[in-house]
């Protein structure tokens, strides 16, 4: 699986943390950055990394800022991309399973290191379930 991920100057420690553990993982995963904390607008690093995701050039893509409220609006205006907002593992768990999320977004100022590997992880690694869940898909694609 290829993954992409990218940050604005509120989330770059938390991208370093992922990055680090998804490489420690095995996954294939290219940092668009930033690599400092230097003041960034994140729909510039947002709109590419969705791009990208959108093309099938990667796989799934991850988001971090602050929040990650403003990383997932901006992914969100990207035609094909399914951005979910998550802070916890069940959501981690419920997005990919039922709305077949091929982005995440997450917030530095909002989740530690731990826990946004834990929802990585499980977003990483859960299917989508299709079934009663694919007309709803069908929907938002439209």
């Amino acid at each position: 699986m290829k993954v992409i991920i990218a940050s604005d100057h509120g989330g770059v420690n938390l991208k370093a943390s992922v990055v680090q553990k998804l490489k420690d993982n095995g996954v294939d995963v290219t940092d668009l950055g930033p690599d400092n904390t230097d003041s960034v607008d994140y729909p510039d690093y947002a709109k590419p990394a969705a791009q990208k995701v959108a093309s099938g050039e990667f796989d799934r893509g991850i988001l971090i800022c602050g929040t990650g409220i403003g990383m997932s609006i901006a992914a969100n205006k990207v035609k094909g991309i399914r951005c979910a907002l998550v802070h916890d593992t069940f959501s981690a768990h419920a997005t990919r399973e039922h709305n077949n999320s091929n982005m995440l977004a997450m917030g530095e100022r909002v989740i530690g290191p731990g826990l946004a590997d834990d929802i990585v992880n499980i977003w990483l690694n859960t299917e989508y379930e299709g079934g009663r869940h694919e007309r709803r898909v069908c929907k938002i694609e439209e």
